[in-house]
């Protein structure tokens, strides 16, 4: 028997042959009338019109409302609470709850985040449907939806827990001035302990307010150092009325230089 005798060679016509393949190439722009235009000057000069009317709107916006800068930051102010920028207001507020602080710490810092954003992650290969359409794309949407959600309701309630005032209070910037060390006044707020709370040159801290330019004058600083105001308790000088009046005098006299 020769070799390929009665044997019958049939071509599958979905194969097409290497003379009529067709390279893989895209349908030119010209095939659509009315539906393009050319990138230059055209496309270019819209896309540039656009982001120069968005610059002038953020200069105008950053004029209208400044940056609120703060004081130099003072690494002996225990009492000082930071505050995240906006975008992460969020992952500040889920921190504040029970079982992802203090020992759960990991769980609001690391595990929760990661679990998140692992499922948004993995939602477009756990829904790998053709659909486009929300309503086709059931497990996509769930997720996108909930963590939406759960991202705008957490930076509301960081936004309307936050004590703003006391954020002010302790960011805000001090006028310079100078503080006379060897004066009997604060050779009289440093005996009576009084730097422990307010700081050594008076700027404040610990949750005590700042005594440089208070603008009271030396018989309402007499009247809280000895009945107290807000979280400061009555009874903490204990001097004489001659320290007192050195003291109050010399507080009343810090402002601007």
């Amino acid at each position: 028997m020769h070799r390929g005798k009665g044997m019958k060679f049939v071509g599958d016509s979905r194969v097409l042959a290497p003379s009529e393949r067709k390279p893989n190439i895209p349908k030119d722009y010209s095939e659509y009338p009315g539906k393009t235009e050319a990138f230059w000057p055209n496309f270019l000069l819209k896309e540039w019109m656009v982001g120069a009317v968005f610059l002038v709107g953020y200069l105008c916006l950053t004029i209208a409302h400044p940056s609120p800068l703060e004081r130099i930051a003072d690494p002996t102010d225990t009492g000082y609470i930071p505050l995240p920028d906006w975008y992460f207001l969020f992952l500040y507020q889920l921190l504040k709850y029970s079982y992802a602080s203090g020992p759960y710490t990991v769980i609001g810092a690391m595990i929760i985040p990661g679990l998140a954003f692992g499922g948004l992650l993995l939602a477009p290969f756990i829904d790998r449907g053709p659909e486009r359409r929300p309503s086709k794309r059931p497990l996509a949407t769930s997720f996108m939806l909930l963590a939406l959600v759960a991202i705008v309701f957490l930076t509301w309630q960081s936004v309307a827990t936050h004590d703003w005032k006391k954020a002010e209070e302790q960011g805000k910037i001090l006028p310079k001035v100078v503080i006379d060390k060897n004066s009997d006044g604060y050779k009289v707020f440093k005996g009576q302990s009084c730097i422990n709370c307010h700081g050594e040159n008076l700027q404040g801290g610990a949750g005590a307010p700042s005594l440089i330019g208070t603008g009271l004058k030396p018989e309402q600083i007499a009247q809280i150092a000895q009945h107290g105001r807000n979280k400061m308790p009555p009874g903490m000088f204990k001097g004489t009325p001659d320290q007192l009046k050195k003291l109050t005098e010399f507080i009343s006299g810090l402002g601007a230089k």
